[in-house]
């Protein structure tokens, strides 16, 4: 039942000192630097988590991006800050003074009890026994079994062990491993885990008025930041060897180096040091690179074959030699020679030929492939890094959620008090939203309408500039230009959208953070779709279809509709992807590499503004300066974008996977970088998968196959070629002329009364049966085509288990293991399986009769002293 916000105050349960039995530190004064790196003024406490805010100092005005000093946000946070006291936390403030600021640093660590308190509830999983199994990938496994020197393998030092675990018990401890080291037990990403959970849920006000969790207090400015630290810095000191290196310095010495880039990312040590969920993207996206190699070869064995077939190809020879007037292209334009295209014409058999029907459906099989496989490969990495029976807990809600919520109500599972929104009033909100879509989707359309104008109406421009070698490349000029003019509208309609869609998905008032992410990268993708694909689709599908014929052109605008250039749609294409394709990403990659770095030096600028302080900056001040992790969502978006062009339009341009495989050898890179040396080190979040986006991939890859298969039928030539080669005995002479119709006598001219034009129409305009036959041929294609293609994907689907059969034997051995463990009558030398004991191999079973005879025989010793009992 909802209520209104000002019915009553209620507070959430937290632990007490009492019930840990141990006391906290109060919070210190400030102290000047010294101790240790990470450490607590004692030197013996670690620092887990930072709280961080700025207070202008007195005479000073602020300045953005300072925590206000007003009594509200002090009163906050000195209530926050006891009730983390009340919790059980240690506390240790510093301060570091400036010009115009005070920066105050507020050290937080959670003893023993806490860590055992919070991971019990949380399930937090606890290791029983080390795994001896050796992990391969994939491409390991194939070279190996081809004998071939992989030089993509390395030796990354300090591995993380694997091991089985089972959910965490205090009663249980010392059946969990290393259990009597309080300071190891818990790995650095559980211990930055289990701290934040205390952050999001301890209340510093009215529960009701969703008052609750750090989150929140950052949403209002209270706190200025709040990150787990770095280890260290990530440069390799000279003469340390490698098995003393931290994680970190591991990370940039055999992963974000430049050095690195041809070398396997090590997944262990960056899931070890990130947490699961970055590391299930770095994970993705090596995996995809690395399936792009063999799309990549073929593409460009494809592409090769062209130049063959530039010199073999018939139909080329004649239309090279031909003397055929056509008829003019514009308005405006003059008649030309068929022949004058040769070269294009040419250039277009590298895109449109017979290899790219073998190409398009080895792509479409690639795609379901690559899924299935990353399927099972997730399900390995999940397994092995404790997520693959990972449910999130009843999420709490979202700080703007319950800021901004206007009724409360009685959650179900937990009991507490909850802000409440209605469903219907989200439900319009959402119809609301998705009518702003369409309104977005519609301006994208406008905008490609204009597009269109502009490459007829510069086509016009210069063909009335009577240069006879501009005239000639009149259609390439505008088409080319039209490519650039179409990138720069779509990167910035990009932009326009992502930030209307953030201010849409905070609208809709979704209660739980995941809920808000999917429907924001919902909304994203869908718009993204339409904006990046719209151009490429209307080239395919649109372009040349509805122009009409001489004496009887259709017109939009009172401008004649657009015309595929004398090369063909196809080669159009190509060049629309290219240009949208990889300029989208040099621009990306520009970004991604400048904008860090500038932002970076802003900061050590700000940081280097006052004070007069020669001392060094201690770990705290240093990771406050780097830049705050924004998340995965616009690597992903870029990921699948690629994805989408690789696939979908993949039958004009075999290129594409080629240009993808460089581009991602260098995301890695920049991407490793980022995390490793320019951003504040990420809270660790466990998933199970990589979310929504595997659904959109999944998508993706069944409209790539219909895509592929009417791109084939309606705007390659090979469709026409094998008709022709089927009515004329298997030979393509003359298929050039059969493929021109004449001009109507009333549409030409005294100088050039005969005229040619591409179609399949008699001199009165009407189609000839030829047209009807090659429709009713398309159009058997595509069902064909999809038809094998989906069939195909579904036999490798039933062929290729989700999860392997090893994984789902470490699963089940895990499990009964974890049975053992929690069980309250079993000991805990029973729990573990010895060292030396195998799971697997083939062993001679022990017959009744053997069994029997060695019983006989130990009773016989046991009797007879003098025999020997050691066996």
């Amino acid at each position: 039942m909802s209520r209104s916000r000002e019915d009553h105050t209620t507070l959430v349960a937290m632990p007490t000192k009492e019930d840990h039995r141990y006391g906290s530190m109060e919070l210190q004064d400030p102290v000047g630097p010294g101790g240790e790196a990470n450490m607590f003024q004692d030197g013996v406490t670690h620092v887990d988590f930072v709280l961080v805010w700025e207070e202008s100092l007195s005479g000073q005005k602020e300045e953005r991006g300072v925590s206000s000093s007003s009594p509200a946000h002090s009163m906050k946070r000195e209530e926050f800050l006891s009730r983390l006291r009340d919790a059980g936390l240690l506390l240790e403030q510093r301060e570091r003074l400036y010009l115009k600021r005070k920066v105050c640093y507020v050290l937080l660590n959670a003893p023993w009890t806490v860590l055992c308190y919070y991971a019990e509830e949380l399930s937090l999983r606890a290791p029983l026994q080390v795994v001896q199994t050796p992990t391969y990938s994939w491409s390991e496994k194939v070279l190996e079994r081809l004998s071939i020197p992989n030089l993509m393998s390395q030796r990354v030092p300090n591995a993380p062990p694997d091991y089985y675990t089972c959910p965490f018990r205090t009663s249980k401890l010392d059946r969990f491993l290393d259990s009597g080291n309080k300071e190891t037990f818990f790995k650095k990403t559980q211990r930055h885990q289990l701290l934040y959970e205390i952050l999001a849920r301890t209340p510093y006000g009215d529960v009701t008025r969703g008052e609750v969790g750090v989150d929140r207090l950052l949403s209002e400015e209270v706190f200025s930041a709040a990150y787990p630290l770095h280890e260290g810095s990530y440069e390799v000191p000279r003469g340390v060897t490698s098995d003393r290196l931290s994680v970190r310095q591991v990370l940039f010495q055999y992963w974000a180096r430049w050095g690195s880039w041809y070398r396997y990312q090590p997944l262990d040590h960056i899931r070890d040091y990130f947490g699961e969920k970055v590391a299930l993207y770095f994970a993705w996206l090596g995996f995809y690179t690395g399936w792009l190699v063999p799309a990549a070869v073929m593409g460009t064995v494809v592409f090769l074959f062209g130049f063959w077939l530039v010199t073999t190809d018939l139909p080329a020879k004649e239309l090279c030699h031909s003397d055929i007037i056509m008829c003019p292209l514009c308005n405006i334009c003059s008649h030309w020679n068929l022949s004058s295209i040769c070269l294009t014409f040419k250039a277009g058999l590298l895109f449109d030929n017979g290899g790219t029907v073998f190409f398009s459906v080895f792509m479409a099989l690639w795609s379901v492939t690559f899924l299935e496989f990353w399927k099972r490969s997730c399900s390995c990495l999940t397994h092995r890094w404790n997520c693959s029976q990972y449910q999130e807990m009843e999420e709490r809600p979202r700080p703007e959620f319950t800021a901004m919520a206007p009724m409360t109500t009685r959650n179900p599972v937990t009991g507490a008090e909850e802000p409440y929104f209605p469903e219907t009033q989200r439900l319009r909100r959402i119809l609301t939203g998705g009518t702003v879509i369409v309104v977005m989707v519609f301006m994208v359309l406008m905008f490609l309408i204009a597009i269109i104008l502009y490459r007829t109406i510069v086509s016009i421009v210069i063909y009335r500039a009577q240069k006879s070698f501009v005239v000639l490349s009149a259609s390439r000029i505008a088409s080319l230009t039209g490519s650039l003019l179409n990138l720069l509208v779509i990167m910035t309609l990009s932009r326009i959208y992502i930030s209307l869609a953030y201010i849409l998905t905070r609208w809709e008032m979704h209660r739980t953070q995941s809920k808000y992410e999917d429907m924001f990268i919902l909304k994203v993708f869908i718009f993204q779709f339409v904006n990046f694909y719209s151009s490429p689709v209307y080239i395919t599908f649109f372009k040349g279809r509805f122009i009409g014929y001489p004496g009887n052109y259709n017109e939009l605008f009172g401008i004649r509709n657009e015309d595929c250039g004398p090369g063909g749609c196809l080669i159009e294409l190509a060049q629309e992807l290219l240009v949208i394709m990889v300029g989208k990403q040099l621009i990306n990659n520009i970004q991604e590499f400048l904008s860090p770095k500038l932002k970076g030096w802003w900061q050590a600028r700000k940081g280097e503004e006052g004070g007069g302080q020669k001392e060094p900056p201690l770990p705290w001040e240093t990771d406050y300066q780097l830049l705050v992790c924004e998340g995965l969502f616009s690597e992903y978006l870029e990921m699948v974008l690629q994805f989408g062009f690789i696939t979908i339009f993949v039958a004009a341009c075999p290129l594409a996977p080629l240009f993808a495989l460089f581009n991602n050898w260098l995301e890695v890179r920049l991407d490793a970088h980022k995390f490793v040396c320019e951003y504040r080190r990420p809270v660790a979040e466990r998933v199970p998968d990589i979310g929504i986006w595997f659904t959109i991939l999944e998508l993706i890859s069944h409209l790539a196959v219909l895509s592929n298969a009417f791109l084939l039928a309606f705007s390659s030539s090979f469709v026409p070629r094998l008709h022709y080669r089927w009515t004329h005995d298997g030979s393509l002479a003359g298929y050039v002329n059969s493929t021109l119709s004449y001009a109507p006598p009333n549409a030409t001219s005294q100088s050039n009364p005969v005229c040619r034009f591409r179609g399949y129409r008699d001199q009165t305009g009407n189609f000839l049966p030829e047209f009807y036959q090659l429709l009713a041929l398309r159009l058997a294609f595509v069902i064909i085509f999809e038809h094998v293609v989906f069939l195909s994907g579904h036999v490798i689907d039933l062929m290729v288990p989700d999860v392997p059969e090893e994984v789902e034997t470490k699963i089940k051995r895990e499990f009964y293991m974890a049975k053992e463990a929690l069980a309250e009558h079993q000991s805990a030398d029973r729990t573990l399986i010895p060292g030396q004991m195998e799971l697997g191999g083939v062993r001679q079973r022990v017959t009744d009769a053997v069994l029997q005879g060695t019983l006989v025989n130990l009773l016989q010793s046991y009797s007879d002293p003098s025999q020997d009992t050691s066996t």
